[in-house]
């Protein structure tokens, strides 16, 4: 929120942006309860849902991850433990090992990867390709 600095003017200047939209108001402060409402009422109800879709996503969570990395074939040759690990904090997302393990063998009980090597050496492959 801004205020104007014209010493004349009791008015406040707002700017909302959101996706492809982007809203600027100015209005005397004592209207802006009233002006706003009116405002985000006249956003296409698409762009609303949006809106809502976004501001109310849930975190990502570790398979989640691990399955992006399958879909787009990661996992194509084998990987460790370390790697997986490695390659989620180079994408930002820094998980505790113990929940990369337990995510990597859902993974493999389900039937998406399969595991090679012996237990705290295992290395991790594609089952089969993603589709």
């Amino acid at each position: 929120m801004l205020r104007n600095l014209d010493n004349n003017s009791n008015n406040i200047k707002i700017k909302l942006k959101k996706g492809d939209w982007e809203i600027e108001v100015e209005c005397p402060e004592d209207k802006i309860n009233e002006i706003i409402p009116k405002i985000l009422s006249s956003i296409p109800i698409q762009q609303q849902q949006e809106f809502n879709k976004e501001s109310t996503r849930k975190g990502v969570t570790c398979k989640d991850l691990l399955t992006q990395l399958w879909k787009e074939g990661w996992f194509s040759q084998e990987r460790s433990l370390y790697e997986v690990d490695e390659e989620l904090q180079r994408r930002g997302y820094h998980y505790d090992r113990s929940a990369i393990a337990h995510a990597l063998t859902d993974m493999v009980r389900e039937g998406v990867l399969t595991r090679v090597g012996s237990p705290r050496n295992y290395r991790y492959s594609q089952k089969y390709p993603p589709q």
